[in-house]
């Protein structure tokens, strides 16, 4: 959704915005008009450019569009791209003809014109515009004097924002290949045309990098950038997301020494309780969440976890192949997942459903938390050769785990999760180990399906269900190739 004049009269009381169509739907990506952007911001007109620059990662409801669901842009569409897509996930408990688009994923049965592959690219480019034009106030130097913004606040909230413009970018190229790359508002229908065309991937990874090295030289050293708004991109956020950028290009050594980095901090550590990341009553008072959307619930604009709505409607549901992957006893399969009660615990928050159908829960979509980063590094060291030192690594995950209070309240029984043999020699079969304890550990939390792609796997794990080579890249959205009159080029085979 568009933000609407209402929302920013409510909120700024400055910002003047035209009509009511999405302009990433009707006009050129990126493009924005006049009364869209405030010729003469206040200093809360920049710092809600920077907020509202956020909004675009939240599975907050109808944030593009009204019930778009045909453009699917209900909600982002993570869990639809990387969950149903992946063999984690299906899209219903009880399979229907309702959303059928969502299906499409599943067997790998969608062409361009499928409104998830839509709604995920107007949200990335919705999230970049409003970076770009928080990026040009914060280094509007006349601006920023006439303001009298303090220096320190202003390179924070630049960190954050350079931050968040990777973020997108990231989820663009990974999906999609070679994107258009805007780093600056747009003011006319030519600027947007020019820009419509699809850079290589290597070039929206450079971006992505040089973004975050600026937003790393920025951002304070500290766990939280801001003490009262816990919710916001730190530099442990960052030099986290560095080692994923690392990892997804093969850059193992860079790998291991940015989660180093990121260990020597002493802000995290994996909690001692499987389920407090997730859990709403521990929201930044546990140790292992680096980066997440915080939604919250009776907000206006409204921030709650629009998925645990759909949840009540029946969707999301795990595969039978998922399930049968935990070791016996495990406690994360039911922290994950309740089949019983058909609770998918670990978006609502919670263990006993409370949120379920609820469209305005105060659950957080959690991004990048320790246990991923330190599976990072235990891949990493998997590649370079250092297999006993990737199995430790792999065991700290194993270890909390089976020292997990389950959800029953009790302690696993003893040879719950064993620790994997120290002295294993076979590259194979720690592969396999290490493939296996992400599945467990991250499930439902749309890291499967990028895995098996940057792993080369997905065609053997997937194939029966129609993934093909061509799936590696999702084909760009149809409207969009339409709209640029066909200078951005459909990817090979769609």
């Amino acid at each position: 959704m568009k933000l609407r004049k209402n929302l920013f009269l409510l909120i700024l009381g400055t910002l003047l915005l035209s009509g009511c169509d999405d302009y990433l739907t009707k006009d050129p990506i990126g493009l924005l008009t006049p009364d869209q952007v405030d010729m003469q911001p206040t200093a809360t007109t920049v710092r809600y450019a920077v907020s509202s620059s956020y909004q675009l990662l939240s599975s907050t409801l109808n944030i593009i569009g009204e019930w778009g669901w045909n453009d699917g842009t209900v909600t982002r569409n993570d869990f639809i791209l990387q969950d149903i897509a992946s063999d984690d996930m299906q899209k219903k408990w009880n399979p229907d003809g309702d959303q059928a688009w969502m299906d499409e994923f599943n067997n790998f049965s969608f062409i361009a014109s499928n409104g998830g592959f839509n709604g995920q690219w107007a949200y990335n480019y919705e999230g970049v515009s409003r970076v770009n034009t928080a990026i040009d106030y914060l280094t509007n130097d006349e601006m920023m004097s006439k303001l009298n913004f303090d220096s320190n606040e202003r390179n924070r909230l630049l960190g954050e924002v350079y931050f968040l413009r990777a973020f997108y970018y990231f989820d663009l190229v990974t999906n999609y290949g070679g994107v258009p790359l805007l780093v600056k508002p747009l003011a006319s229908f030519n600027e947007a045309y020019e820009v419509a065309v699809r850079a290589t991937a290597e070039d929206v990874w450079t971006q992505i990098n040089n973004d975050l090295k600026s937003a790393k030289e920025l951002l304070p050293n500290a766990k939280y950038s801001d003490q009262q708004e816990k919710w916001r991109v730190s530099k442990g956020a960052v030099i986290a997301f560095q080692a994923k950028t690392a990892l997804f290009n093969k850059k193992w050594q860079d790998v291991i020494t940015l989660v180093n980095e990121l260990e020597s901090t002493g802000y995290y550590d994996l909690n001692g309780i499987y389920f407090d990341s997730f859990d709403v009553n521990k929201k930044f008072q546990e140790k292992e969440v680096i980066f997440c959307y915080n939604h919250e619930s009776a907000q206006t604009p409204r921030k709650g976890n629009g998925l645990c709505a759909l949840l009540g409607w029946g969707f999301v549901a795990p595969e039978t192949s998922f399930l049968n992957e935990f070791e016996a006893n495990d406690p994360r399969l039911l922290y994950t997942v309740n089949v019983e009660s058909k609770n998918v615990n670990k978006i609502l928050g919670t263990l006993d459903g409370q949120f379920k159908g609820d469209d305005d829960a105060p659950s957080n979509k959690i991004y990048i938390r320790y246990a991923d980063a330190l599976l990072w590094k235990s891949e990493a060291l998997l590649k370079t050769g250092n297999l006993s030192a990737a199995i430790g690594t792999m065991n700290k995950i194993r270890q909390r785990a089976r020292n997990s209070v389950t959800i029953n309240g009790t302690l696993p029984p003893s040879g719950t999760l064993p620790d994997r043999n120290i002295n294993e020699t076979s590259t194979s079969v720690v592969t396999t180990w290490l493939i296996h304890e992400r599945r467990v550990e991250l499930g439902f939390e749309s890291h499967r399906f990028r895995d098996l792609k940057r792993w080369g796997i997905a065609k053997d794990v997937l194939g029966s269900r129609g993934f093909q080579d061509v799936h590696y890249l999702y084909p760009i959205p149809q409207r969009e190739i339409d709209k640029s009159g066909g200078t951005i080029v459909q990817n090979e085979g769609y």
